[in-house]
Parts: C-alpha cells; sequence; structure tokens
C-alpha cells in the first residue's frame, strides 16, 4: 500500500531533502526514522528536492508499506522520535499509482526579506538594508506571466528536460520590516526562485530597469541573471494534488 505523509522542517542543518553521500539530509533521517519504527526499511520519494538551508512549512512524500498502523499513532511516534527541527503533521493512504512528485499540481515558495537588521530575524531571512522600490518589483512580477521558458534562472548544470515552468502567481507583499515575495507554479528549475528574486532586488535597487528583465528571460542564459540570494530566506510553503489521489475519493 502507498501513503503519502506530510511534514515541515527547519533546513538549516541539513543539506537540502534529498540524500546525499557525505552529508545530512532530511529525507535521510525520516527514512531511518520511518525503518525503525515500522521495523522494515523503508524508502520515501519527495514531492520536490529542496537545497541546503531551504526551509519547507509543507513538504509530501511517499513510501510503500504492507503492514497495519494507525496514522495518528505514526505520527505521534515520529514526532517522538524524529529532532526537533523536523515534524509530521500527517499520514494518509493513497492510491498505487500515486507519486508525490508526478501528481503534484502546483507548488508556492515564499521568499523573505527583512529591510531592517532584526536578530530574531536574521538566520530565516535575507538581510537588505537599502531601499527597495516594491512597486516596481510587483511590475517586475507581471513580466513572469509574459514567459515560460526560464533557463535564464536555472542552473547551468542540471538534467532536465525542458526549462518551461507555468508560472501561476508571483508577487510581492510588505509587512512592516519584513518583504515576503510569492511564486506559485506547475514545477521549478534548480535555484530558480533564489535566482528570480536576486534579480527582482536588482531591480527593486535601481541596478536593473524593467525593460532588462525581458533582455534577461529572453537570453536564457544564466548569467545575464542577477546574484542568487541566499537559502535561509527560501521556504516551500504548500503543494496541491488533485482530491482523487486519495483511496477514498
Amino acid at each position: 500500500m502507498r501513503f503519502f505523509i506530510e511534514l515541515s522542517y527547519n533546513g538549516s542543518a541539513y543539506h537540502g531533502w534529498q540524500n546525499q553521500p557525505n552529508a545530512i539530509s532530511v529525507q535521510e533521517v525520516l527514512e531511518k526514522a520511518l525503518s525503525i519504527i515500522l521495523k522494515t526499511k523503508i524508502a520515501i520519494m519527495g514531492a520536490g528536492r529542496t537545497d541546503a538551508g531551504v526551509h519547507a512549512s509543507q513538504m509530501f512524500a511517499h513510501f510503500d508499506f504492507d503492514g497495519n498502523f494507525e496514522s495518528k499513532d505514526l505520527v505521534y511516534k515520529l514526532n517522538s522520535f524524529l529532532p526537533k527541527d523536523i515534524a509530521v503533521s500527517s499520514i494518509f493512504e493513497v492510491k498505487p499509482e500515486m507519486h508525490a512528485r508526478f501528481y503534484a499540481t502546483s507548488r508556492t515558495y515564499h521568499y523573505k526579506v527583512s529591510t531592517s537588521k532584526n536578530v530574531f530575524d536574521y538566520d530565516f531571512s535575507y538581510q537588505v538594508h537599502l531601499p527597495l522600490d516594491l512597486e516596481l518589483m510587483n511590475e517586475a512580477c507581471k513580466i513572469l506571466f509574459e514567459y515560460k521558458d526560464f533557463q535564464c534562472f536555472s542552473k547551468s548544470k542540471t538534467d532536465v528536460k525542458t526549462y518551461n515552468c507555468d508560472i501561476k502567481e508571483a508577487f510581492w507583499t510588505k509587512n512592516n520590516d519584513q518583504l515576503v515575495f510569492t511564486i506559485t507554479a506547475d514545477r521549478f528549475l534548480r535555484n530558480m526562485v533564489r535566482a528570480i528574486v536576486g534579480t527582482m532586488v536588482n531591480i527593486g535597487l535601481g541596478k536593473l530597469k524593467l525593460d532588462d528583465l525581458h533582455t534577461i528571460i529572453k537570453s536564457k542564459n544564466r548569467s545575464e541573471a542577477g546574484f542568487s540570494v541566499p537559502a535561509h530566506g527560501l521556504y516551500l510553503v504548500k503543494i496541491v494534488y488533485p482530491e482523487t489521489i486519495k483511496i477514498d475519493s
């Protein structure tokens, strides 16, 4: 039987979601906990990869298991066993063919920028202490909807069949001294959100003009786009699946 597990994590101590040969990952820690509690080797497949230092307030993964367990009981045991920076919120059975990565219809990220020195935000947002033109940055967001190919924002050495992404929403909001960039798409390229934010920050600082964003996207060249902002300000916040994935649908 196949199960989906919903979790969140503070990515500060991990080398990303995916298993690494010489570094600790969220996937590794979760697989180990599940294997110990269920008393059999469990492999999990995540809804996507998050890079080292990136956080997730909502992540999904799937695993296969033919035994019996009470979902609430397993959630409780996992949370008792897992370290303080990983939390499981739910486990539910899905149809056998459902895949955490391939059946997701959209993913939403937040990127947090602090515009004043805040000792409590320092490790969880990018600090920019120069004035940013929020209105101009939101105008830049509108330009993203005119394109599908975002190769210019992708890591250059990545094995993908297409650089096309369908961006469904992109906007900046301000809450006191914190700016939050929200972006939703059907899929994301490696480093894409952090490269977009770096380019947007350059626009907000007046280092780039709006027309430059058209030129950058059309170039399909990563070196034309802005810098990649630090990982610790990035959060995977929502993954959407069809209701029909559940076994009781």
